[in-house]
C-alpha cells in the first residue's frame, strides 16, 4: 500500500518488511552500495513511467498488448477476413496470394490511420472465407519516394513454411483451420521451486532427422515427468530461417516453426505437458531479429527503420542481425503483443528471454568484461530504452498473469535484474547463473583433480545477489554445442565408446567420470541457486556434442539428435546417471531447498577436498578427493538429533561402490565445530556425496 509520504511496504523475505520509496529507488534500500546511483535509478524509473503513461492513453496493458487481435489476419464468424499492417514507409499496399492469383489490383489496401493499411475480404457466396485455409499470401507495397514495388511476408503472420527443394525463403500461409485445437487441461500452478528441463524439439529423436511436436509430446514429455522436473523450456520455437542458428535468427515472431509440425501440434504439446503438471517456458528472442529481407522484418516497408533503429545502432554486427527500436511505441506494441500471443494462443506459462545482456547495453556485451563495478550498470554504456522495454514486458506479464515465470539470460549481473519494477528493478523472476558452467568446463579442461580449489568452487556457486533468484546449471545447450564438449565427454570421451557397457571392466576413467558427473551436478544443484536447469540428454551423460546440419559438416544430422537408445539399453551405464538425476529431482521436490535461503557453507577444506553445507534442514557432504576416503570425519552442523542418509552417490543403482550403510544412523553431539552448534562423524569415501536429513523426516530417495 502506498502511503502519503510516497512509500510502500514490501516483505522481501520471511519476517522482513521494508519501507520502499515510490520513485524507483527501492533498490538502494536493499543495497546501500547503490546510493551513489540513486539519481540514475530515479531517472530510469521515470523513463519507464513515461512510456507506461503513453500506453495507458491507449487503453493500458490489457488493450495495448492485444495487437495480434487487430493486426494481421482477423477472421469473423461470418467468414469476413480483415487484414491490417503497419507500414509507415509504404505509399500503397495490396494483399496478394493464391486466392486472387497474385493480382496486385484485386485487393488494394487503404491507409486508415497511424500508417496502418487495411483491406476487408468478403466471404464467398456460400459464406466461406474467400482466402482458403493453408494457402499462400503476401503483402505487396510501393515504397514512398521511389515507387519501388516490394513483396513481404505479413509481419504478424501465424504460419510460414519452407520448401528447401524450391527455395530457402519462407512462404506466408493463411492459417484458419476448421477445427482449431481445443485445450483440455488447465495451466498448472506456478511451481514453488523451479526445476527446468531445457529442450529442443527438432533434436529430440534417435533418428538423424528433425523430430516433431507430436513426437516430443509422446516420447519426451513422459521422460521429463519421470525424472521429476516441473518445467520445460522449449528452444527454437519462433520461426527461424536457418536451422543451425538454434532458433536465434527469428524471421516470423508469431509463427511457430513449421519444421516440427503445425500450430495445432504445438498446442497439443503444451497441453500434454500441462496434463503431466509441467509448466512450459518459451525461449523468446526479442534481443534481435534476422536480417533477412524477403521473409523477415528487415526493411519490411522498404526502410531500414520500420521496426529497427535505422543507423548503426540498428545492427548487431557480430550476430549479423537487426536490433529493435525499443523506445518506439509501435515496436513496443508488436513485441509486447507477441508475448501475450504466446501466452494466450499457445498457453505458455512464461519465458526465458534470450540475449538480455545485448538488450541492456549499447555495447551488447561484445568484448566487454564485466567486473561487477556498479559504474558499469549506469551511464552512457546502458541502453535505457532496452532496460525500459524489459521492465515493461515484465510489468505487463506479471500484472496480467500473476503465475507467469520470466527468466533472464544475462551475463552482466545488473543490480535489480530480478527485483520488481516498482523498486527500480528490471522485473525478472530469475536470471541464469552463467558463470557456473564456465567454471566447471574450465576446471575439467585446465586443472588436475588434485588442483581443484574448494574455496573458488564455493565462491562461484554462491556469488549471486541477495534477494535475486538465480537458476543454476552445470551445462546448457551452450556447452553441448560443437566446439565445446559436454561434461560427460570432458570426463570420459577417451572410453565412452568402449567402456560404457556393464559387460566391460570398470576402468579408472569411467569410474572417475561417473562419480564426478554426479557430484558436480548435486553440488551445483544444492549450492548454486534458487532454480535448477538441465539440457536435454545431459541427465544421462549424453555422448558426443550437438551440431546442426550445415555446410561445414555436409548437412549431416548425425549430431543433431538425442541418442535415447543408449539410455534405454539396460546393458549400458547411462541409466545410472539418469537414475541419479531422478533421485536429485525427487529429493528437491520433497525438501524444496531451492526455496530455502542460500546454504550455510561450514567447510571447504583444500587438503581434504571436502565441502559441507546446510540448506533446508539437509546436510550436504562432498568428498572430491581423487584417492582419499575418510573414516569418522567430523562434520559441523546446526541440525541436531538423529540423522539418516537421504541420498548417497555411492549406491550401486547410481554406479557407486556400496560403501555407505543406508540404514546407518548419525547422532549429533553438542559442541562447536566449524562454527556450528553440533558435530557428528561420518564415513565419506573418495568422490562421494552424501545428503543427511532428520531421521523422523526420512524416506530414502
Amino acid at each position: 500500500m502506498i502511503t502519503t509520504e510516497g512509500t510502500f511496504q514490501r516483505q522481501v523475505e520471511p519476517g522482513r518488511v521494508l519501507t520502499m520509496p515510490t520513485d524507483g529507488t527501492g533498490l538502494v534500500v536493499l543495497d546501500p552500495w547503490l546510493e551513489p546511483f540513486k539519481d540514475a535509478l530515479r531517472t530510469r524509473y521515470a523513463h519507464f513511467q513515461w512510456f507506461k503513461s503513453k500506453m495507458d492513453e491507449q487503453g493500458g496493458f490489457d488493450k495495448f498488448t492485444q495487437g495480434h487481435k487487430y493486426f494481421g489476419f482477423q477472421t469473423a464468424s461470418d467468414g469476413t477476413i480483415t487484414y491490417r499492417e503497419w507500414a509507415p514507409n509504404a505509399e500503397t499496399a495490396s494483399l496478394v496470394g493464391d486466392f486472387n492469383s497474385w493480382d496486385v489490383d484485386a485487393n488494394p489496401m487503404t491507409r486508415i490511420k497511424d500508417n496502418v493499411f487495411e483491406v476487408v475480404v468478403k466471404p464467398t457466396a456460400t459464406g466461406k472465407p474467400a482466402i482458403p485455409h493453408n494457402s499462400k499470401v503476401k503483402i505487396t507495397m510501393t515504397v514512398r519516394g521511389t515507387g519501388e514495388r516490394i513483396y513481404r511476408l505479413p509481419a504478424w503472420i501465424r504460419r510460414v513454411t519452407q520448401d528447401l527443394s524450391v527455395s530457402p525463403t519462407y512462404d506466408a500461409i493463411f492459417w484458419n483451420p476448421e477445427h482449431p485445437y481445443t485445450f483440455k487441461h488447465p495451466r498448472p500452478k506456478r511451481p514453488s521451486t523451479l526445476r527446468v528441463y531445457e529442450a529442443h524439439v527438432g533434436i529430440s529423436s534417435n533418428e538423424p532427422r528433425i523430430a516433431t511436436y507430436k513426437e516430443f509430446a509422446q516420447n519426451v514429455i513422459p521422460r521429463i515427468a519421470y525424472l521429476g522436473y516441473n518445467a520445460i523450456q522449449l528452444m527454437a520455437i519462433m520461426e527461424h530461417a536457418y536451422y543451425a542458428s538454434f532458433g536465434y535468427q527469428v524471421t516470423s515472431f508469431f509463427a511457430p516453426s513449421s519444421r516440427y509440425g503445425t500450430p495445432e501440434d504445438l498446442k497439443e504439446l503444451v497441453d500434454t505437458a500441462h496434463s503431466y503438471g509441467l509448466t512450459v517456458l518459451l525461449d523468446v528472442v526479442h534481443s534481435h531479429a534476422s536480417s533477412n529481407v524477403l521473409d523477415g522484418l528487415n526493411m519490411f516497408d522498404g526502410s531500414h527503420e520500420c521496426y529497427f533503429h535505422g543507423d548503426g545502432r540498428g545492427r548487431h554486427e557480430l550476430w549479423d542481425s537487426r536490433l529493435f527500436n525499443y523506445g518506439y511505441l509501435p515496436v513496443m506494441r508488436f513485441l509486447l503483443s507477441n508475448l501475450r500471443y504466446w501466452m494466450d494462443e499457445y498457453q505458455f506459462d512464461g519465458f526465458r528471454f534470450d540475449g538480455v545482456t545485448s538488450m541492456l547495453y549499447k555495447h551488447h556485451g561484445i568484448g566487454y568484461g564485466f567486473s561487477g563495478n556498479y559504474h558499469e550498470y549506469f551511464g552512457d554504456l546502458v541502453d535505457e530504452d532496452g532496460v525500459m522495454y524489459l521492465q515493461m514486458a515484465n510489468a505487463f506479464l506479471h500484472d496480467l498473469y500473476p503465475q507467469v515465470i520470466t527468466v533472464a539470460e544475462d551475463v552482466s549481473g545488473m543490480p535489480g535484474t530480478c527485483r520488481p519494477v516498482d523498486e527500480g528493478g528490471v522485473g525478472f523472476d530469475y536470471r541464469l547463473a552463467m558463470a557456473i558452467p564456465d567454471m566447471w568446463i574450465k576446471l575439467l579442461k585446465e586443472k588436475k583433480d588434485d588442483d581443484w580449489n574448494m574455496g573458488k568452487i564455493v565462491h562461484t556457486l554462491t556469488n549471486r545477489r541477495h534477494l535475486e533468484k538465480a537458476i543454476t546449471y552445470c551445462e546448457s545447450h551452450d556447452q553441448a554445442l560443437v566446439g565445446d564438449k559436454t561434461l560427460a565427454f570432458w570426463l570420459m570421451d577417451k572410453e565412452m565408446y568402449a567402456h560404457m557397457s556393464d559387460l566391460t571392466e570398470r576402468t579408472p576413467i569411467i569410474d572417475r567420470g561417473m562419480a564426478l558427473h554426479k557430484l558436480i551436478r548435486l553440488l551445483t544443484y544444492g549450492l548454486g541457486g534458487e532454480g535448477y536447469l538441465n539440457f536435454e540428454g545431459n541427465e544421462f551423460g549424453h555422448p558426443e556434442w550437438l551440431d546442426f546440419p550445415r555446410q561445414g559438416n555436409g548437412s549431416s544430422f548425425h549430431y543433431a539428435r538425442r541418442q535415447w537408445h543408449v539410455l534405454d539399453d539396460p546393458l549400458l551405464r547411462y541409466k545410472y546417471l539418469n537414475e541419479w538425476d531422478k533421485a536429485m529431482q525427487h529429493l528437491e521436490q520433497k525438501y524444496e531447498w531451492l526455496n530455502a535461503p542460500q546454504a550455510y557453507v561450514s567447510r571447504k577444506h583444500e587438503g581434504d577436498k571436502v565441502i559441507v553445507f546446510e540448506r533446508a534442514n539437509l546436510l550436504f557432504i562432498f568428498n572430491l578427493h581423487p584417492t582419499q576416503s575418510f573414516a569418522d570425519y567430523r562434520i559441523g552442523s546446526n541440525i541436531s538429533g538423529k540423522l539418516k542418509v537421504v541420498l548417497s552417490s555411492d549406491e550401486s543403482r547410481f554406479f557407486g561402490h556400496e560403501r555407505i550403510d543406508l540404514n546407518g544412523e548419525y547422532f549429533t553431539t553438542a559442541g562447536d565445530w566449524d562454527g556450528r552448534a553440533n558435530w557428528l562423524q561420518v564415513y565419506i569415501p573418495s568422490r562421494t556425496a552424501l545428503v543427511l536429513g532428520k531421521s523422523d523426516d526420512v524416506s530414502h530417495t
